[in-house]
């Protein structure tokens, strides 16, 4: 067993799904986003191009080629982003019929990040337009009761799952939405406890749950949790991580924030985050940040809220790895951490934080990871 727990997010909107087929036309993927991306600024380094090409990552053979690169540098879990909303699921072939039927699944563990947010449309946005709201992020207690059985069912079964002692770990993006869908944090509660003996009552020791905190709005709609530490007792999670820099720190600059500037402030917050919550909290890498594709190419780039917000400079492959030798050194030295960390991201192309290959860099960001957590 690795030493370290690498987990690297996994964002699904890269395959054919009904629903984004029937509001954007046939055949589309956020690659063509990607595809679409133009420099913004003097020496702003778009567009990105995958060195695999415009890949399906519900096709278990080219899932499978991730999984390789992934377990080769490093990475031993996938978490991915997983949506399921009142009328149902949205974005799962990604994880149900790529990574989960891939033959060589069995090199990586995965996991689940309910991604609880409004979807709101940002394909690509418009700045002097409010974002429409798509899909909302809040369900019923009846929803999230059926949504349960469908990840003790179909997914916790599945032998790669990420477990543990034992409870597979399942992780939730916002607090406030989850709370505001069911009433209330009594009921909040409630409803996890009713997910705990369903785990149980199927077999297993119960459900590791994971919540996601951060203090710093970026999405439409997203709100600042004021004290979570209270919430997280509350409702009975195991453990907090973290999903990206930038809902801890405020870039400050635009466009351009220096990655270097940012790395220096997450130190202090991870430092502060190991001992706030009362359970184990899991820092967070981050590649890089860019979210200027999903921004309309014909309108001007202005600083106005996400993603017309400011990039990160200087990300380049050397400074990753500095930062994933101050993870590892920051593990080495809180053990209530777990030895567990994130990385943002394995594919957020669109967000311009990405460990697959490109043109550009090559395998570069995931030799780096190598170097450090490499076996």
């Amino acid at each position: 067993m690795a030493k370290y727990r690498v987990a690297s997010y996994y964002f699904p909107n890269y395959h054919l799904d009904k629903r984004n087929e029937a509001r954007l036309g046939a055949g589309w993927t956020e690659w063509e986003l990607v595809k679409a991306a133009k420099p913004r600024y003097f020496g702003h380094d778009q567009p990105k191009v995958p060195l695999w090409g415009y890949t399906d990552e519900a096709d278990p053979v080219q899932m499978a080629q991730k999984i390789d690169a992934a377990a080769d540098h490093g990475v031993n879990t996938f978490i991915f982003d997983w949506y399921f909303y009142n009328d149902g699921p949205f974005l799962e072939r990604g994880v149900e019929e790529g990574f989960m039927k891939a033959a060589n699944a069995d090199r990586l563990e995965f996991a689940l990040m309910w991604a609880n947010h409004d979807w709101v449309d940002i394909f690509p946005a418009k700045p002097r337009e409010e974002s429409a709201l798509i899909y909302p992020g809040g369900v019923t207690a009846e929803t999230f009761d059926r949504m349960t059985d469908v990840l003790i069912e179909n997914y916790f079964s599945h032998p790669s799952y990420w477990r543990i002692d034992g409870c597979p770990y399942f992780s939730l993006y916002e607090l406030h939405t989850l709370i505001q869908g069911f009433g209330g944090v009594e009921e909040t509660a409630a409803v996890f406890k009713r997910f705990r003996e369903k785990a149980v009552a199927a077999g297993l020791p119960g459900v590791h749950l994971n919540a996601v905190a951060w203090g710093v709005q970026i999405l439409p709609n997203e709100k600042v949790i004021k004290e979570p530490e209270q919430l997280i007792e509350a409702i009975g999670f195991d453990s907090v991580s973290s999903y990206v820099w930038v809902h801890d720190i405020h870039l400050t600059r635009f466009p351009q924030t220096p990655y270097a500037e940012v790395l220096e402030k997450m130190i202090p917050v991870w430092e502060r985050n190991s001992t706030r919550f009362g359970v184990p909290y899991f820092p967070n890498v981050t590649m890089g940040w860019d979210a200027s594709p999903r921004c309309h190419g014909e309108e001007p780039y202005i600083h106005r809220g996400y993603p017309y917000m400011p990039a990160l400079s200087d990300n380049t492959p050397e400074m990753f790895q500095k930062a994933l030798e101050q993870v590892r050194d920051f593990l080495d030295s809180h053990p209530q951490c777990q030895n567990s960390f994130s990385i943002n991201c394995w594919n957020e192309w669109t967000e311009g934080s990405y460990l697959e290959p490109d043109v550009k860099h090559g395998m570069a960001y995931l030799e780096a990871l190598k170097n450090v957590f490499g076996s």
